[in-house]
């Protein structure tokens, strides 16, 4: 029995790049498993201007940092959980992920499951 293939997952940077949308494409087609939209102080309308410069084929693969509204709009690929967006909305049932970067943060993500 061979072992699991790696998974890459990219985290785009604080701010937005030049042709992010194209960068995001390229990942994605290289093969990386995911790319998280980080983008904390981005607006919804730049977000949404991002993920629909992308093509729809790799929506599925993409992970929203914030703004969580928009995954009703778009087929994503998931929500990731952090100290700025530490639920997701009500009726969200689908993928999660979460980052911690204390011991703290951790045993708080524990007592909310």
């Amino acid at each position: 029995m061979g072992a699991d293939p790696m998974l890459l997952i990219a985290v785009t940077p604080h701010d937005p790049v030049d042709n992010e949308w194209h960068k995001v494409e390229a990942l994605l087609q290289s093969g990386w498993h995911r790319v998280h939209l980080r983008h904390p102080d981005s607006t919804l309308a730049d977000m949404r201007w991002i993920i629909e410069s992308i093509d729809q084929k790799y929506h599925n693969r993409i992970v929203l940092h914030g703004h969580f509204d928009l995954i009703n709009d778009f087929n994503l690929g998931g929500l990731h959980l952090n100290h700025r967006c530490p639920s997701a909305p009500s009726l969200y049932h689908g993928p999660l992920s979460r980052s911690c970067h204390s011991l703290q943060e951790i045993y708080d993500a524990e007592d909310m499951e």
